[in-house]
């Protein structure tokens, strides 16, 4: 019966791939960075075989490329890079994750992250600085004639996340903690088990909240 239930998903040819970082950055001068992890979330109710390809494999090192992740778990997998050098600086390459059912061979869905060495985490975080600052007065500079010319409503710059975005993540992390419709065992009661459907949209929902708190 349950195969019954998850085959039509199955068909679609192109499962979501719910993958955190999108994006790696390493700086040359903070070994620190020099390791990241990616964190591969699956939130079907059947298993998940991965695979991690590189377009410059030499000078990476993934630990276990390959793998599976559970239902309703998630796998961290360890990117190093291993090839520091001057001439890579600003150089962009690609990982693109790859997952199928563990009956089948044929890619059911994929994921492409980017990976980027710079040169130094303090000069980046001066370049950013720098940029923030010239917006402002740029901003600043401005206000008068847009006041006078379009009469906008004030506005104040936001230091932070603000709170209704903090309670969407909220909600959303709550709504992928819940059990998923068909679980018997559950202590939840049944009106507010999730389908796979709804934990796949909070799951989404989840990712672009944590992009916007990161940003800001």
């Amino acid at each position: 019966m349950q195969q019954q239930k998850r085959q039509p998903e199955l068909v679609e040819g192109n499962l979501p791939v719910f993958v955190f970082p999108t994006e790696l950055i390493f700086y040359a001068d903070d070994q620190s960075t020099h390791k990241q992890v990616l964190t591969l979330y699956n939130p079907y109710e059947f298993a998940l075989k991965f695979k991690v390809l590189c377009t410059t494999p030499n000078k990476y090192a993934v630990v276990d490329a390959t793998g599976a992740v559970k239902p309703q778990c998630c796998v961290d997998i360890v990117i190093r890079h291993r090839d520091v050098r001057a001439s890579y600086y600003g150089v962009i390459d690609k990982f693109r994750l790859q997952v199928s059912e563990q009956s089948q061979r044929k890619a059911l869905g994929k994921k492409e992250i980017i990976a980027t060495l710079l040169p130094s985490a303090k000069e980046q975080q001066q370049q950013k600085e720098e940029e923030e600052k010239r917006i402002k007065e740029h901003l600043a500079e401005s206000v008068f004639f847009e006041q006078t010319l379009c009469q906008p409503e004030n506005r104040t710059a936001s230091s932070g996340p603000s709170l209704l975005t903090v309670f969407l993540g909220v909600v959303c992390v709550a709504a992928l903690m819940l059990p998923t419709l068909g679980e018997m065992e559950s202590l939840v009661p049944l009106y507010l088990h999730l389908s796979v459907n709804q934990k796949l949209v909070a799951a989404y929902v989840l990712g672009l909240i944590t992009m916007v708190i990161l940003r800001t």
